[in-house]
């Protein structure tokens, strides 16, 4: 059996191997495992039933989806910068990018760097890195354990700056490796699952939490929460981004307010209206 790509059906995690005896993150507690066992699905599996979409956000800003649902359903988001100084940013990756997709990204400049804030958001990451051959592909040390489908050119320990301006800070909690990007540019912070923003029909924010497994909410620690406001309360950002949500309402200063409200109570998953 050749060697290949499959995504767990149930996830979508994307795992390169023969044959995928099981996937590392439904086995997690992090996430529920498939009633009906183990099912996976190939790339020609998925090329065959699903497509894309992509929109854009702001003039320097793209997100990038996957239809019809794939696993969690992650964005894709890209920021589109000069070549001159230093070219596109890829953080978090689509479920599955269609060839519309990839050539949508081709027509924008491309991927000088690539990387991603844990493993519910790598998404089809492989399929950037095999498109568009990116110098840096970055993830936090951490979390290599699962990074088999696609290859790591920058692992770091608490920081990464990929250009002037835009820098990965190790932030742990939800997984242990669980990085975040903050783009001091447009004033963006892509927290990762950091947060869990609540989003009405319309998109507008309604509620945030923050927890260590969302499938069981399991609440984070005093410790994890603490380390979130250490890396959040030097930084200047006006929005957050998840790999599911765009939170335009949602900046530093209420971050803080949540987590200082965390940390004023034992631990308990907390839903606090926007």
């Amino acid at each position: 059996m050749p060697l290949s790509h499959f995504a767990c059906a149930n996830c979508g995690f994307w795992q390169q191997h023969f044959a995928p005896p099981d996937c590392p993150v439904c086995s997690d507690v992090r996430n529920d495992l498939p009633e009906d066992g183990w099912h996976f699905l190939s790339e020609d599996d998925v090329a065959r039933t699903h497509y894309g979409d992509f929109r854009q956000i702001a003039d320097d800003l793209w997100a990038f989806t996957t239809s019809p649902h794939l696993g969690l359903g992650g964005t894709g988001w890209l920021i589109v910068r000069p070549v001159a100084e230093g070219g596109n940013i890829a953080f978090e990756a689509a479920p599955y990018y269609s060839q519309a997709m990839l050539d949508k990204i081709a027509d924008l400049g491309g991927i000088a760097s690539l990387a991603a804030s844990h493993p519910h958001g790598y998404g089809a990451l492989f399929q950037l890195q095999r498109a568009f051959d990116p110098d840096v592909v970055a993830i936090q040390k951490d979390d290599l354990a699962y990074t088999k489908a696609f290859r790591v050119t920058a692992p770091y320990d608490d920081t990464l700056e990929l250009a002037p301006g835009y820098t990965l800070h190790h932030v742990g909690g939800h997984y242990a490796g669980q990085a975040a990007l903050h783009d001091t540019k447009a004033k963006r912070f892509f927290c990762g699952d950091m947060f869990k923003i609540d989003q009405d029909a319309d998109g507008r924010s309604t509620h945030i939490s923050s927890h260590k497994a969302f499938h069981k909410d399991i609440p984070l620690t005093h410790g994890e929460v603490q380390a979130y406001r250490d890396v959040i309360a030097p930084l200047a950002f006006d929005a957050v981004l998840t790999p599911f949500e765009y939170a335009p309402e949602i900046g530093r200063d209420r971050a803080l307010e949540v987590l200082d409200e965390a940390l004023a109570r034992p631990p308990q998953v907390r839903r606090v209206p926007v």
